[in-house]
Formats: C-alpha cells, structure tokens, sequence
C-alpha cells in the first residue's frame, strides 16, 4: 500500500507535497520520495524512511519547481531496499517520473516483454517500475517531439491494454505536466481538487482527499476507473477516458483499514462506513445474543474507534478507551519470530487495569489478519482483570492474499485460511468471537454511490476482480510472502522466522 500526489502550482510545490505526503503517512512508512521539475531539470529526493526522516531543510531547498509528484511507500513483497523508493525516473522520452500505488499482476511477463520487444531494462523488482517504462514506451511510440493532450492519452489506453491488476498512478513530463490515471477496475483511490489563487488555477492528484482538504484544495472528484487527468504546466486541464471496459470495483479494505477516516473515496465517506460497521456489529450481538453481558466495548487502537463507538451505543453499554498506544517506540523491521511479535504488542499498547477489572469486555479491531495480535491483546485484557473477554472484527474472516498492492501474510499465515470461526475463537483465547457479515459489510460502503457495480473482497471470497490470478500465480505469492522469505530479503537469519511493521495496527 502506498500514498501518492501530486501537484501542479503557481509557486514552489515542495512544501505542499511534504505536507500532503505527511497526511499519507498511514499508506506507508517504508520509503517516501518528492521530485520536483524547473528549468527543464529534475530535483529529486527520496530514501528509506518516515517523511519527517527523509526529508531536511537542505533537501527541501535544492526541491524547487511549480510541479511535482511524491510517494510514501509501503512494499508489497517484503522488501525495504531504498532502491526500489520511488518516484522512478526514465529520461527518454522527454524524461518521465511517476509514482504508483498498487500491484501489477502480470508484472513477470511484461518485464520479459519491455527487455525482449521494447528493449528496456528493468532495475529492480518493483512493479512501478515495469509500470513507468511501459508508460514511457508507448509514448516514445508515438514519435512526437512535443506531447500534446491526445498523445498523452493515447499512451495511457496503450497502459490499460498492457497491464493487469491495481493501479493509481501519477507521472510527471519533463516541462509539460502531469498525468494521473487509475486502473479500469478503479480498484485503487485516486481524485483531484483545485485551489484558487491570485495567480490562477493550482491542481493536486492524491490518493485520499484528505490530502486536498489539508492543503487547502477543494475535492472536484475520484479519477474514474480507466480515466487519466492531464494538467500542463500552465494549469490547463483536460480529462478522458481512456478504457473501453472500465467498471468500478474499488478495494473494500481501504474503508475497514487503510484510508483515513477523514477522507471520501468514492463519493463514500470512511468515517460514516466505519460508523454503519458499528451498528451492523451491534445488530448482530442483538440478533445472536439478545441477553448480552458486555459491561464496556474498547477498540484497538486507532483504526476501529469509529466502529468501537458506535457499537457502544447501540447497544447502550460503555464505551472506553482500555488500551493506550506508545507512539514513540521506534520502528523494528525485524522481529525473531512468535515470540519477539507477542513483545511488540506489548511495547505498543498498554491496558489501563481498572478498566478491565471484573468486567465482560468486548474489544473490537477493524480486522484480524494473522491473529498474533489479538490473541496477545485477549491475554493482556484478561491480565488486567477482565471476567470475560469477547472479540469483534468490523471485517469478516480474512481468508486470502491480496494481490491489489496490499502485503498481507501468505495464506498459510492467515489465521482465518481454512478455519472455522470457533476454531479461530479458540486460537485467540477469546470467550466469545464475532465477525462482521460480509453482506453487512457492503451494505455499509455501497449505498452513497450507486456508480460503484461492486466491490474487491478477494481477501474474504478469494475471488479476483481482474480475473487473471490462478493457483500458480497464488503459490508463487505464498513463497514471496511467507516469514522466512521475507527474512531472507531483508538479510535476516531465516531461523527468526518473523516480520514485523511496528506502525502497522492489524495483525
């Protein structure tokens, strides 16, 4: 998962990209990078690291120009290398810079297919790369020494035709502008907002449109499914279609987890989806249990406070705040396995005991993914006095890989993979497991927009909106993604056995 904007201006862009990549942060803490354009010329600066790390007051200087791009990334295979920061840079034609959040599923075969047809060389393993030099390819096709609008365009349809899977992307052309397009499934967010000034029309693309909202843009729209936004340097903007088999099935998981509760994607707002997985939750304890004996509803921190609250509520029980997060404990990439990921949750989140003591509690999360973290947190409720303890998930039983630019674990790795929910229950220690209904769950973010046909939720049905990930393509994915893998592309002892994002709250 990854943040992207980008931004075309009457002044320097540098600190609104900072500042916007500062509100993306929660898309990703691996690597973060801004490239700015004037003269002709590129600035650029990007490495390994929070946006506040990467970037200083000597970087910001030499970062001049009107436009810009900027990304925050988080790996989809396991990997930190700085190599693979973006934004990416191909110098011809006219030299391109882009930026990318998402996963090509057919990622292999294009690279076999630009060394062997188009003759360009790949340079590391990131997708976002093979991405841009397709871009790049079909627009040095065209053989125009100025782009126009229709070029440029053209070159994005050429994109669709080519490549598989999830995308938002935004690239920048040297001294002309920038380009912001979005797969036909639109599975991945994308808008643009406008800001007026004294000098003109200023433009910024971005991935949430809490990015807008803080620099002081106003959201126009989401980028449709298959269409690309072209805004030259002068501010001109012009948009188009440029899929002819564009549907819009956005990712599900970007409501229960990922956005900010304070952006619309979609036209849906995540808070007020977040607020409805409450109530759905709430419904179903009174359908089940009618005679409940919850005493207080806690959420995990941060994201299933919304959800957390409004069950409470409903259900007319107590609402408390029974974990306290560190926000200052420092990033640790790698964690010798089971045993050090049960001391990290500890590190990063502290019970209030009389909170706990004597009660039925239950304790919601937005999701369980590997089920490590809440089986730790069940066992810290109960330390801290709880009488029972009940779990709620405002997401159903995650039971596959995502293949769309989410780095979940293997499926073997997932606790939901092949498993009942008592089983699940049992596994995490909890007197009493409830998950969200996958049908609640879509009824909570689809009846805003009525343009959205469906939704992605691969990860609870295991079926693909793009319809070309097979058994192959899954198994490949499970070598990649399971812990010692992951260990072994990060330098570690594969002996340790274990992973871990310390600012990551799922599992």
């Amino acid at each position: 998962m990854c943040g992207i904007v980008g931004i075309v201006s009457t002044s320097n862009v540098n600190q609104t990209l900072y500042d916007a990549l500062t509100v993306l942060q929660h898309r990703g803490q691996d690597a973060a990078g801004i490239v700015t354009f004037q003269n002709d010329r590129f600035n650029l600066r990007k490495d390994n690291g929070l946006v506040r790390d990467v970037f200083h007051t000597r970087h910001m200087r030499r970062l001049v120009g009107n436009v810009g791009i900027g990304h925050v990334r988080y790996p989809t295979a396991g990997s930190s290398s700085s190599a693979e920061a973006q934004p990416f840079y191909v110098n011809s034609p006219y030299g391109i810079t882009l930026a990318h959040n998402g996963n090509l599923t057919n990622a292999d075969d294009l690279s076999k297919d630009l060394f062997r047809t188009d003759l360009r060389h790949i340079n590391t393993n990131s997708d976002s790369e093979v991405l841009l030099n397709v871009f790049a390819h079909e627009l040095q096709k065209l053989g125009k020494l100025d782009p126009t609008k229709d070029e440029i365009f053209s070159a994005v349809r050429a994109v669709h035709k080519r490549c598989r899977g999830a995308y938002a992307v935004i690239a920048m052309i040297t001294g002309y502008g920038i380009v912001g397009f979005r797969d036909p499934n639109g599975i991945r967010p994308a808008c643009y907002g406008v800001r007026e000034t004294d000098d003109g029309k200023e433009y910024m693309i971005a991935s949430e449109s809490v990015a807008l909202s803080a620099a002081g843009f106003t959201l126009v729209r989401d980028i449709a499914p298959g269409e690309a936004v072209y805004i030259e340097t002068d501010g001109t903007l012009y948009t188009e279609q440029c899929s002819e088999k564009a549907h819009l099935y956005p990712c599900i998981f970007e409501h229960v987890y990922f956005a900010r509760p304070d952006s619309i994607i979609d036209k849906v707002s995540v808070y007020k989806a977040r607020l409805r997985m409450g109530e759905t939750l709430a419904e179903k304890v009174l359908r089940e249990r009618p005679e409940h004996d919850i005493d207080v509803v806690m959420p995990i921190p941060d994201t299933s406070r919304t959800s957390a609250m409004q069950m409470a509520h409903l259900l007319g029980v107590k609402f408390r705040e029974g974990f306290i997060k560190n926000r200052y404990i420092g990033r640790t990439f790698i964690m010798p396995g089971q045993k050090m990921r049960k001391k990290s949750v500890r590190q990063k989140l502290n019970p209030i005991d009389l909170e706990f003591r004597g009660k039925n509690v239950m304790l919601v999360d937005d999701s369980i993914v590997r089920g490590t973290t809440c089986k730790e947190i069940v066992q810290m409720a109960r330390d801290a006095g709880a009488r029972n303890v009940y779990f709620a998930s405002a997401a159903p039983p995650v039971r596959y890989p995502n293949v769309y630019g989410i780095d979940m674990p293997s499926a073997s790795e997932l606790i939901a993979h092949d498993r009942t929910e008592d089983e699940i229950r049992d596994l995490i220690g909890a007197d009493w497991l409830l998950y969200q209904d996958l049908g609640d769950l879509i009824t909570c973010v689809s009846d805003v927009n009525p343009d959205i046909e469906g939704w992605e939720c691969s990860v609870f049905t295991g079926e693909y909106v793009t319809g070309d990930v097979d058994e192959a393509y899954l198994s490949k994915l499970e070598a990649m993604r399971n812990d010692e893998n992951r260990f072994q592309a990060a330098g570690a002892d594969p002996a340790d056995n274990g992973i871990i994002d310390l600012y990551n709250d799922e599992d």
